[in-house]
């Protein structure tokens, strides 16, 4: 049999319901048309949204001390830049704010820029802000205490000391991350590594947010995974309203640049024996050819037809329709 005839499906749907509505409901076969269609190729890729390794600062002083007051005792809180994080007594530094004062003091009845510029240095190297030397050139007083301020505005993730703490040089008392941006990095396959090539944009979401995030730029990690067979797209995001934090989960579609497709309809293609099928109405009234096609998906709810049908070509809506017909039972297809 060359044809699947609505005769056939008819005889067999009447057989088995008996139904009179059913049977008239054959005859109003719904049928398409192969179309051209500018759209874009979507994928699919999960992740995590992972804090920008430029934007992790580690408060590490460049003397030893001890803490006399600590203003951000709680991790996970949030500080602007500027805020006092805790103040420290250094006899290192307490002697160097000594000898600018006395070195101000020297310099005001001999002229020797020089000795006044190092004392200057010296507190600078390590590392008084700006802020309380002013003050201490202003208020000609040495405080042996000295506050460490934060140098930018984020989260305290880490803060290693107690009240009435030692610490010594170099030693990390606290550190901040600023969540501004933030990087997403999702699991691409080896084959993905063209189509990556040729596409900018990006969508990112989490389950906590309806916000769609676009990404600013990428970077594929020249590394592959062995375990898994998979490299390492990161991807750059504004978080502005600070939604974003480091391990969430996150979806990732990527799109590339529209182009013209031949596409229908996923209901519309019928999937047997890892080949794809469609039916081509006849040229007689209530023909449909059964016709295999190449596909591959452009979205969930369309293909992208790349051979076997041209444009205009009309086929059935609805492939599964027609599954059960004599055509299937006696494998023309």
């Amino acid at each position: 049999m060359k044809f699947l005839t609505l005769l056939l499906l008819t005889l067999l749907e009447f057989s088995l319901f008996a139904k009179e509505a059913t049977v008239e409901q054959l005859f109003s076969v719904q049928t398409l048309k192969v179309q051209k269609e500018l759209s874009s190729h979507t994928k699919k890729n999960y992740g995590y949204v992972v804090a920008d390794e430029a934007r992790i600062y580690s408060i590490a002083p460049r003397f030893g001390g001890f803490v006399e007051k600590i203003y951000a005792d709680k991790i996970y809180t949030y500080v602007k830049k500027g805020t006092p994080l805790v103040s420290v007594y250094s006899p290192k530094v307490y002697k160097a704010k000594e000898d600018y004062i006395n070195s101000y003091n020297y310099t005001k009845t001999r002229a020797n820029k020089g000795m006044l510029h190092s004392a200057k240095l010296k507190l600078e190297l390590l590392g008084l802000s700006q802020k309380e030397i002013k003050e201490l050139l202003s208020t000609k007083k040495v405080s042996k205490n000295t506050t460490i301020y934060a140098p930018v505005s984020g989260y305290i993730f880490k803060k290693n000391i107690t009240h009435g703490s030692a610490f010594h040089a170099k030693n990390e008392l606290y550190e901040i991350v600023n969540l501004d941006e933030v990087w997403v990095e999702a699991k691409v396959f080896e084959d993905d590594i063209a189509w990556l090539k040729n596409t900018d944009d990006f969508s990112i979401s989490v389950k906590s947010s309806s916000k769609i995030y676009k990404a600013s730029s990428k970077l594929l990690y020249p590394e592959l995974n062995p375990k898994d067979a998979t490299l390492t797209l990161r991807l750059r995001v504004k978080n502005n309203e600070k939604e974003l934090f480091p391990g969430m989960y996150a979806n990732v579609i990527s799109q590339d640049k529209k182009q013209n497709y031949l596409t229908l309809p996923t209901n519309a293609v019928m999937r047997k024996d890892g080949k794809y099928y469609v039916f081509v109405v006849g040229e007689y009234e209530g023909e449909y050819d059964p016709i295999e096609v190449s596909v591959k998906p452009l979205n969930s709810h369309k293909y992208i037809i790349t051979d076997g049908l041209n444009a205009g070509d009309e086929v059935v809506a609805k492939a599964l329709f027609m599954m059960d017909s004599d055509a299937q039972i006696n494998g023309l297809y």
